[in-house]
């Protein structure tokens, strides 16, 4: 550190999102991402000189939803303190009222907290939960949810859906279900990977995807869902996701299915004491398979 330099904190942001007004997560020019509206508002409660870069834990594409994302962004000491003003409350609860005061309606922090040592919300994360949403029954059919589930009009098999997910579970090339992206690459641990028709609750009569990974490749989720839908619809048998996984290499039977049914539920991560062990075994394998296979996959999901 230079002398002239303060120290920085690092804060924890868990925060949700309705991805349906915004071009995504990462910031691109002249449009409305859900890092610039977080970034612009972080500069003004803390009355930084620009926006601050936040880190998160998985870029989510244009038009997919977040309940469970998780950020972190560094501020110097003297700034955190400085922008409690007069309040006695703790600083952090007062940044939270600030920020939730200024930020829109499709964008929510629930938490923020000063981050434990070694806390890096990408590198740090254990896994990512998604699930997606389907509706295939015109009876149940709610145009209040139009924006986070899918209106499918055939009937789905889902034991044949589940059926197919059960083999890419595990470490795997995802080439075939990844849309390519230069220095990146396509092996993930899929940890769970399933199909079901609740039959009480919020998601009653939907077809519902889980899906969890150490870290998705780009299109990766939608992909899965894709080709889980051309078994569910009969179009291919339960045994054709395994083989295009084999395959490696994407084909033009696997389809990309809508942003919009698809949603972020839960970022996990170690204990404490963990973090940062964890962080530095992220960083080492990901560097180690980029290495060794060739970069031809992306590093964020939907």
């Amino acid at each position: 550190m230079q002398p002239d330099e303060q120290p920085s904190v690092r804060l924890r942001l868990d925060l949700a999102y309705d991805g349906t007004g915004f071009a995504g997560w990462a910031i691109q020019p002249d449009l409305r991402t859900v890092q610039g509206v977080l970034e612009v508002a972080l500069g003004t409660v803390l009355r930084t000189d620009g926006p601050p870069r936040v880190t998160v834990a998985g870029r989510t594409d244009s038009g997919v939803h977040a309940r469970g994302q998780v950020a972190h962004v560094d501020i110097p000491v003297g700034l955190i303190e400085k922008s409690r003003g007069r309040s006695r409350r703790p600083v952090d609860e007062v940044l939270l009222t600030r920020l939730g005061g200024i930020l829109p309606p499709d964008l929510v922090v629930h938490a923020l907290t000063r981050a434990a040592d070694g806390f890096d919300a990408r590198f740090s994360a254990l896994s990512r939960r998604y699930a997606y949403r389907i509706c295939d029954d015109s009876a149940r059919r709610d145009p209040l949810s139009r924006t986070h589930v899918l209106w499918h009009r055939r009937t789905l098999d889902v034991d044949a859906m589940a059926a197919a997910a059960k083999p890419l579970v595990g470490r795997h090339d995802f080439a075939s279900y990844c849309k390519p992206r230069p220095g990146a690459t396509t092996i993930r641990t899929l940890e769970a990977f399933s199909w079901s028709r609740p039959v009480d609750g919020p998601d009653a009569g939907l077809v519902v995807a889980t899906v969890q990974a150490d870290a998705f490749c780009h299109s990766m989720v939608r992909s899965l869902v894709g080709a889980s839908l051309a078994v569910g619809e009969g179009r291919e048998g339960s045994g054709w996701p395994a083989e295009m996984l084999a395959a490696r290499r994407r084909g033009a039977g696997v389809h990309v299915v809508a942003p919009h049914g698809l949603m972020l539920e839960e970022v996990s991560y170690p204990a404490d004491e963990e973090l940062a062990a964890r962080a530095v075994l992220t960083r080492a394998r990901r560097a180690a398979e980029d290495l060794h296979h060739p970069p031809v996959g992306g590093g964020c999901c939907g």
